[in-house]
């Protein structure tokens, strides 16, 4: 029996997405998991995977189409199999009816051995995977004319130049002169930068946190020293592509103390708490243009490494434009991690609609006193902003002690 293939909704505010690409078109024999489409949303560009095993029988939206959430997509069947749904979406510029399509022809793109200056009619409008397979095989893409809403430049139209054997060199021309006491350029001038879709995504979200949510923050110092140790101990034994990291500890300690805080794992709907009964942390990311949360499903009950592995994995996907939607969707709590940069304390904005966010600082080796005298020890500031309607002071307070039981005696984690 034939099986409708829908938009899938990634977080709570998507509305629509972009069908940027058909992986797999009308006729081909697809499997359960496999990659039917890539979609563009305000956050990335993800793979669509099929729901059903069988052959796509009809595509039912167009390449460059907005499509609502929950709308059909495709539908999957049987060979032979009779269907046939009209589309709901229509295309995004779609040619009249009584127009004759013209001939397709590859994007025409500026063939050059020298260094090529940036489009001087402003920023160039393209998907998030066609800047990254323009960014690793060295392609302008002010060379490029997009063929997708709008002028915007997808992933065919960079494909289709590199398959036309075009040549892009973006290296500056080697002076015919050395160049002595050079200087930076310095410009004067002011630039006006439009904000990405996920940069507006970050601002719609944050503003409307900011406003609606009575935020409040209790920060506590932990010691790290026993979780330091560890670490070295656990990764004498692995690879280097599987080692674990402080924060893989902190995202472990982070969900067993949410097990015993379940008003923290929630979220508020209406005049009701949710209490979830899995504890799927959030891990804020950096992508180009702002921040993605990657999702830990169930990860009280993973191992460091599993944690570690699939971090890595998803944090991959999410900096090259392939995210999946498991990747991003489903978070009760988030946390974010500025350690990295040598950040002494900070507080996060809660991700509505959950409960709190864990803003987690750096681990840093510091003089402090204990038993009255003075020696070198690591410490990390960690500060948890808590929604007001859902829970208190005290219980956050709460909280960050018992996260201590974890994170100052880490074999807890282990047992």
């Amino acid at each position: 029996m034939a099986e409708t293939i829908n938009m899938p909704k990634l977080g709570f505010d998507m509305a629509e997405g972009l069908l940027v690409r058909w992986v797999k078109q009308v006729g081909e024999t697809i499997n359960k998991g496999d990659v039917l489409a890539e979609i563009e949303t305000d956050k990335a560009t993800v793979e669509v995977e099929s729901s059903a095993s069988g052959v796509v029988l009809q595509h039912i939206a167009e390449q460059g189409a907005m499509v609502p959430v929950n709308a059909p997509i495709a539908i999957v069947g049987a060979a032979g199999e009779k269907v046939d749904v009209a589309s709901p979406v229509a295309e995004s510029g779609k040619q009249k009816a009584d127009e004759k399509p013209a001939a397709q022809t590859p994007p025409t793109v500026a063939a050059t051995t020298q260094a090529v200056s940036p489009a001087d009619n402003g920023p160039i409008k393209a998907s998030p995977l066609a800047k990254k397979i323009a960014r690793d095989n060295n392609v302008n893409l002010s060379a490029i004319q997009g063929t997708g809403p709008g002028g915007r430049v997808v992933r065919k139209d960079v494909e289709s130049a590199l398959a036309g054997g075009a040549t892009f060199d973006l290296r500056p021309s080697t002076p015919s002169t050395p160049i002595t006491n050079y200087q930076l350029p310095i410009s004067t001038e002011d630039k006006t930068i439009p904000t990405t879709k996920l940069r507006q995504a970050i601002g719609r979200r944050l503003v409307e946190s900011k406003q609606t949510i009575p935020h409040f923050y209790v920060t506590h110092e932990y010691k790290m020293e026993a979780v330091m140790d560890m670490r070295k101990q656990i990764n004498a034994y692995l690879g280097d592509n599987e080692k674990v990291s402080v924060n893989d500890f902190i995202i472990k300690a982070t969900a067993l103390t949410l097990r015993q805080f379940p008003n923290l794992n929630a979220a508020l709907k209406g005049n009701e708490i949710i209490q979830f009964g899995h504890v799927n942390v959030g891990v804020a990311v950096t992508v180009p243009g702002g921040l993605m949360t990657v999702v830990v499903k169930d990860a009280d009950a993973k191992s460091l490494r599993q944690i570690s592995g699939e971090i890595k994995a998803m944090a991959g996907r999410a900096r090259e434009g392939k995210v999946k939607p498991e990747d991003v969707d489903g978070s009760t709590f988030s946390t974010s991690n500025l350690g990295m940069y040598d950040v002494e304390d900070f507080i996060a904005i809660v991700n509505p609609p959950e409960a709190a966010i864990l803003a987690i600082s750096s681990a840093r080796e510091v003089p402090v006193v204990e038993n009255g005298g003075l020696k070198a020890g690591w410490r990390m500031k960690a500060t948890i902003s808590v929604d007001h309607r859902v829970s208190d002071g005290a219980e956050a307070a709460q909280f960050m002690q018992a996260l201590a039981g974890f994170l100052e005696n880490p074999v807890r984690m282990l047992v």
